[in-house]
């Protein structure tokens, strides 16, 4: 290269005399502690990997010893990672590429969502044709010199073993270790906690993973265990929540599909839906303010990254809050959608909303024509007369099954920061059928009468549905009081009289 020559012309090129190699300083792995993960974002990163290897099973697990929570667990039926792949998972931007369909994007998710909320993360592996095998990092000595410690292959075997249910002959378990969240939980509210967390996290990989949730081959469930005696203290298989899932559109004619010209990238699908005023449904209400989920449901590799807002297009309205509008990303790479790196958002150029202007259907109605139907409907329903309003409920708890408790929540509205209503089977004298503890606002079950519900079959957590809603909606008043009056103690007599009867007719059937 020819030295520079100082010239009084511009620079279109800035001369270079060299290059030398800066790799990152170990303090780098402090950064990946400081992205921003929310909890939920974090789970639901640790999935996306699961997905990408494969699995068709995963499960979030919150270990519990007594009332202290000890680690937390994401453990899939995937393909799993030999030595090399374990290597690679756990260098920061390790992995050079990623297939066309791949919910895996840089490289940094494992490590960045995990150690945002823990200061040791594990990961044990296992495939067909490689024994388990497993890396762990503590953040104290990857901050120092990146060391990533080796897992003694006896115990990566042992845990492996543990959850052989799932893990046959290949899986991954992520282990999180002195999680901050769990250090914040203090005596005595360790139900409350992880009843509000998975809730939280149950809504969030509901809504984000929806698409994947709602075929048959794939599942998710939470659940709570003790970690010493391995029992199941709650056990929930998450549901879909379809942001789109109404039963009757708002307004004839919807959903419509609208095609934008996008300078740099083509054509690109808008499919437009306007959801029915008033509706009561989770997937409407249940996933966060109206005013924020607005706009565009933004998917790539149907994986939702971006759940409503207009992208700067324009402002969120009061009576745009119908309006949600599904949009696919293209699998080429461009220069208009940019990813975030916690894929809980997408960066748009002024060539989209330019892009949205000239959108169409295949009969030559605009985008923006829609926008005003939404905005019709929105204000059409604010002039009729009030629709009857259902009374508030506390909310469903454990010992009911996701997907009843998910109606429940469809149809009822919940009170705000109370604590849920749950089941569990319990020894009882032979002439009750139920009691309440109301106290622990729990409803305690005569597990002599179990077999009556379960048809012969082994009793689980959420089993008996139908009486066990039946009672949900009979005491929730109950509960709500803060003095029993003898109506109500009267009534639950009576109904203990009645079902103690029912259930030894069916015995003696």
């Amino acid at each position: 290269m020819p030295p520079y020559q100082p010239s009084s012309d511009w620079q279109f090129e800035v001369p270079t005399s060299g290059s030398k190699r800066l790799p990152p300083a170990a303090r780098y792995v402090e950064s990946l502690t400081h992205q921003g993960y929310g909890f939920e974002a974090a789970i639901a990163d640790l999935v996306d990997n699961s997905i990408d290897a494969g699995a068709r099973n995963v499960v979030v697990s919150f270990l519990r010893d007594d009332d202290r929570l000890v680690s937390l667990l994401v453990i899939d039926d995937g393909s799993g990672m030999d030595d090399e792949a374990l290597d690679t998972a756990m260098t920061v931007g390790g992995r050079e590429g990623y297939s066309d369909t791949a919910l895996g994007h840089f490289g940094a998710g494992l490590k960045a969502a995990s150690l945002s909320h823990a200061d040791s993360l594990t990961v044990i592996s296992r495939t067909k044709r490689s024994p388990s095998a497993g890396r762990r990092w503590l953040t104290a000595r990857a901050q120092a010199d990146f060391t990533c410690d080796i897992v003694d292959p006896g115990y990566c075997q042992d845990l492996v073993d543990r959850y052989d249910g799932l893990i046959q002959w290949h899986g991954t378990i992520v282990r999180w270790d002195r999680v901050r969240a769990f250090d914040t939980v203090t005596t005595g509210q360790a139900d409350r906690f992880l009843n509000d967390a998975i809730e939280k996290l149950e809504t969030h990989l509901g809504l984000h993973l929806h698409r994947f949730l709602a075929r048959d081959d794939f599942n998710i469930d939470i659940v709570v265990e003790d970690v010493r005696t391995k029992e199941e203290l709650d056990h929930r298989g998450v549901e879909p929540i379809d942001p789109f899932g109404y039963r009757v559109p708002g307004r004839a004619g919807y959903p419509r599909t609208y095609t934008a010209p996008v300078e740099g990238v083509g054509e690109v699908a808008l499919t437009a839906h306007i959801w029915p005023p008033k509706s009561p449904l989770v997937s409407f209400r249940g996933i966060g303010p109206l005013a924020e989920r607005q706009g565009f449901y933004i998917y790539r590799n149907d994986r939702l990254v971006q759940a409503g807002g207009w992208n700067s297009t324009r402002s969120a309205e009061g009576h745009h809050a119908l309006a949600r509008i599904a949009v696919d990303l293209p699998n080429e790479p461009n220069d208009v959608f940019s990813l975030t790196v916690k894929k809980d958002g997408v960066t748009v150029t002024p060539a989209f909303a330019r892009g949205l202007e000239q959108a169409a259907d295949e009969v030559g109605h605009t985008f923006g024509a829609y926008l005003q139907e939404a905005e019709t409907t929105y204000r059409e329903a604010a002039r009729r007369a009030t629709e009857p309003q259902r009374k508030a409920v506390l909310p469903a708890g454990k010992g009911i099954d996701p997907k009843l408790r998910r109606t429940l929540r469809d149809e009822l509205p919940e009170l705000d920061g109370e604590d849920p209503i749950s089941f569990r089977w319990d020894t009882l004298p032979s002439d009750v059928f139920f009691e309440l503890d109301r106290e622990e606002r729990e409803v305690k079950l005569n597990k002599e009468y179990r077999q009556v519900f379960n048809g012969g079959r082994r009793g689980g957590l959420n089993d008996a549905p139908v009486v066990k809603s039946m009672l949900y909606l009979m005491v929730n008043e109950i509960f709500q009081k803060e003095r029993v009056r003898a109506v109500h103690t009267d009534n639950v007599a009576l109904w203990n009289s009645v079902l103690v009867t029912a259930a030894r007719c069916e015995l003696s059937r």
